[in-house]
């Protein structure tokens, strides 16, 4: 398989992924007066949003598709 369609597979399996695994993320909202740190951290975990997903998919078909053909 040449380079292209390599980087093809990865875009596609990283869309695919997207559909199903968030990404987790934290967030920490304090306020530090002195020694004495007061506040809150908060943990997400959002899926990108289905559009980005499948930009992803499509670019790793057609990067995919374009790196066989230029192999025949």
């Amino acid at each position: 398989m040449k380079m292209i369609a390599s980087v093809g597979a990865v875009l596609l399996l990283l869309g695919v992924l997207s559909f199903f695994v968030p990404l987790p993320h934290s967030e920490d909202h304090s306020v530090k007066v002195g020694d004495t740190k007061i506040g809150v951290q908060t943990e997400h975990s959002d899926k990108i949003p289905t559009g980005a997903s499948v930009a992803l998919v499509a670019a790793g078909v057609l990067v995919m598709a374009l790196g066989l053909r230029k192999n025949q």
